[in-house]
């Protein structure tokens, strides 16, 4: 699928005003399961969990039966690394799915802009600095997450990935290689 007129793939418009050099990812792109979940900083064993119990559901293609691949695309990517973060501040599994719910039933599509807070207990979305005002003025103690800079930090390991590898998209085939050149 091509951008009309430009003869190249679409790409993510994260609205970032600098690249920092990196190229920009494929909105197409599928990254299998192994890959997400070191992305992510999580191990694969929770990725799978989360899959199967519906907390962070790869959107390019599920498992489909025996042998099949998940593929995750950059955004379940994000929110992979943004449970990561929430759960390594304290926050149960059980707030963080809520949250995550509220935020798919709130339609909050553009994660760059937004903040997380938590007092510890529950999770905020920070949509203007008088959210932050009003949830500090209430003397509750709480922390942000960046979602933009969560979002750099994805993207650039993903980039990292794809220049070490020569096909990310292929493990099984790298190892086969590897195998009958033994």
């Amino acid at each position: 699928m091509n951008e009309p007129g430009t003869g190249q793939s679409p790409r993510y418009d994260l609205g970032l005003l600098f690249t920092d050099g990196l190229p920009e990812l494929d909105a197409d792109a599928g990254y299998r399961g192994a890959i997400a979940a070191k992305a992510a900083g999580i191990t694969y064993r929770q990725l799978d969990y989360w899959a199967r119990t519906g907390l962070v559901e790869p959107t390019v293609r599920g498992a489909a039966g025996s042998g099949s691949q998940r593929l995750y695309g950059f955004r379940d990517i994000l929110v992979l690394k943004l449970v990561k973060r929430l759960l390594d501040t304290g926050i149960s599994l059980q707030q963080i799915r809520t949250a995550v719910d509220q935020l798919r039933e709130a339609g909050v599509h553009d994660l760059a802009q937004t903040t997380l807070m938590s007092d510890g207990a529950s999770v905020y979305l920070c949509t203007s600095n008088d959210e932050v005002i009003d949830l500090v003025s209430r003397g509750q103690g709480v922390f942000g997450i960046a979602v933009g800079k969560v979002l750099r930090e994805v993207e650039s390991t993903l980039v990292e990935f794809d220049r070490q590898a020569s096909d990310p998209g292929d493990e099984l085939a790298q190892r086969r290689k590897k195998r009958s050149a033994s």
